[in-house]
């Protein structure tokens, strides 16, 4: 019964702030609405159930790191972090906008971020270099990455993936957003990445895949990749739809940077509150 109630606080949390990130996005004009809706799942999972973090002291040493390579998806990471703790929520209202704290792309400066993403390729390869410097600091501590399928057509992503593999790093842990769509179009046609949890394995990682929608997934490949201390480390297949809970958004390549319009801002957030928690996937 206590595991039903957190999976449902957990979906509900998600749904608050997937009208949380159009809010955002819509007020700005400007922003990636289709792979923030895409994350939103994984990073509640994360930031809500997983991550050992303290909002009031980011800095704290011993916490897990968090490093978000898809960069442009700033809208979900900057919701959950107001939404912690970390800042307060008035800063949303500044999001790419002249002398604001927060851009289109996630700041040092910005409390709770622990990598400046932008160019993709890179996020995999710096979280790799945390977790190496949290083990030679002999710190008790995770290091989570998430990376996009679009993004894992860069050839840093699989440098990075054979070094992990290689310095046997059971403290990293990534995820990849597979939410099948990137700026273009679909990912299949630009460049298919293929079978990707077969790909990391041949590279030496453990690797799972879920649908990366079903917090009850989610919380369990946590779950056994925090715990995992067999000198390898994890990749989470998260399978997703760019753009999910909103219709005309998902898989629509259209929205991986548009801001919605008026009219679309109202249909997207009455699609949102009829969301069902208890059934959505």
């Amino acid at each position: 019964m206590a595991k039903q109630k957190l999976i449902l606080s957990l979906k509900q949390k998600a749904k608050e702030l997937r009208k949380e990130i159009l809010a955002i996005i819509y007020n700005a004009q400007s922003g990636h609405p289709g792979g923030s809706l895409s994350a939103i799942d994984m990073l509640v999972g994360l930031y809500y159930y997983k991550l050992k973090v303290e909002p009031k002291n980011p800095m704290w040493e011993d916490r897990d790191r968090f490093v978000l390579s898809k960069g442009h998806c700033s809208p979900a990471i900057y919701a959950v972090l107001a939404d912690k703790g970390y800042f307060p929520k008035s800063e949303l209202e500044g999001y790419r906008k002249i002398n604001s704290m927060l851009q289109g792309h996630p700041e040092l400066s910005i409390p709770g971020i622990d990598f400046a993403g932008g160019a993709l390729g890179q996020g995999i390869c710096f979280a790799l270099g945390i977790a190496l410097a949290c083990r030679l600091d002999k710190r008790k501590c995770n290091v989570y990455a998430m990376i996009g399928d679009g993004e894992a057509q860069e050839g840093a992503v699989w440098e990075a993936s054979m070094a992990a593999a290689f310095y046997k790093m059971d403290n990293l842990i990534a995820v990849l957003d597979k939410n099948q769509v990137q700026q273009t179009g679909k990912t299949k046609d630009i460049m298919d990445i293929g079978d990707a949890a077969a790909k990391w394995k041949a590279f030496g990682w453990n690797a799972v895949e879920i649908n990366g929608h079903d917090m009850e997934q989610i919380v369990k490949a946590l779950d056994r990749a925090s715990k995992m201390k067999n000198k390898k480390p994890t990749m989470i297949i998260s399978n997703t739809i760019k753009g999910k809970g909103v219709s005309f958004m998902e898989l629509n390549h259209k929205f991986h940077g548009k801001a919605p319009n008026e009219e679309e801002f109202k249909k997207a957030l009455m699609e949102i509150d009829k969301i069902n928690v208890k059934t959505f996937k």
